[in-house]
């Protein structure tokens, strides 16, 4: 018995670190994409290459994490520094891809929820670089989660469809309401349709709670950045997608009955 649980252990902790390499992998796929995808050019032609040389980078010198600490943070060719945004991502893909593989383990939802948090990962780093989040997988992701309901029989479609409108609805309304005030945008589109994809793949029991945690992460962030240009940044754009995506995440690992009782407190 005790050889079967000590095995079992064994299988478990080999499975985690196979999880976690196949999130570097996709972490620095994800660098890629980050990259290219913006300015219009194809991820997959030509292969890596240095920004500044131009030269192609070979296969030892492109290993997540490893490489970048190995060459300190430079091309092998012409030294330029390469920046340590590059490890990061990897390493923070990995680590989430281990972290839901805990949580949730040998499951269909599992492989769901990976392939949303690879995807939103990009999304969050190009909306910080550039403020859009891009259509190509905010709408590809709508309609794969749902596709996942139906298919996942750990899933329930009436859930996804109601979590689809639930979270796209309610940021549309507020987008809606703000624009009437203002007369200008306050939620951009992107933020719309990537709360739709949230709540197609998490559910709608989901949308108070990622609704509660980013704005208030949000909103700390944008009142630090407030402070920090003494004032002046009070109409300072907040790119909103990537609170939205990591409270998603954060939902996985706490229970969403938060985001009601907050909720309730205010309207019973």
């Amino acid at each position: 018995m005790n050889d079967a649980f000590e095995l079992l252990k064994l299988n478990i902790h080999a499975v985690t670190f196979t999880i976690f390499l196949l999130g570097l992998i996709f972490g620095s796929f994800a660098n890629v994409v980050i990259l290219r995808l913006p300015k219009g050019e194809s991820i997959v032609v030509p292969s890596s290459h240095c920004c500044k040389c131009k030269h192609k980078i070979n296969w030892f010198d492109n290993i997540p994490i490893i490489s970048w600490i190995f060459l300190l943070g430079k091309c092998r060719h012409c030294s330029s520094k390469i920046s340590i945004r590059y490890p990061i991502i990897e390493l923070l893909t990995g680590l989430v891809f281990v972290g839901i593989f805990l949580k949730l383990g040998y499951t269909w939802t599992t492989l769901e929820i990976l392939i949303f948090s690879f995807c939103g990962i990009i999304c969050s780093v190009i909306d910080l670089d550039h403020f859009i989040l891009p259509d190509v997988f905010t709408l590809s992701g709508i309609v794969i989660g749902l596709l996942g309901s139906l298919l996942n029989p750990e899933r329930d479609v009436t859930n996804a469809f109601l979590g689809l409108f639930m979270g796209g609805g309610f940021f549309w309304l507020v987008a809606y309401g703000y624009y009437l005030l203002k007369g200008e945008e306050g939620i951009g589109g992107g933020d719309i349709k990537l709360m739709a994809w949230i709540g197609a793949v998490f559910g709608w029991q989901v949308i108070p709670f990622v609704i509660l945690v980013s704005s208030i992460s949000g909103s700390l962030v944008g009142i630090i950045l407030m402070l920090g240009s003494g004032g002046k940044g009070l109409k300072t754009i907040i790119p909103f997608g990537p609170y939205l995506f990591f409270s998603a995440i954060l939902s996985i690992f706490i229970p969403p009955e938060v985001g009601f009782d907050y909720f309730n407190y205010f309207i019973p």
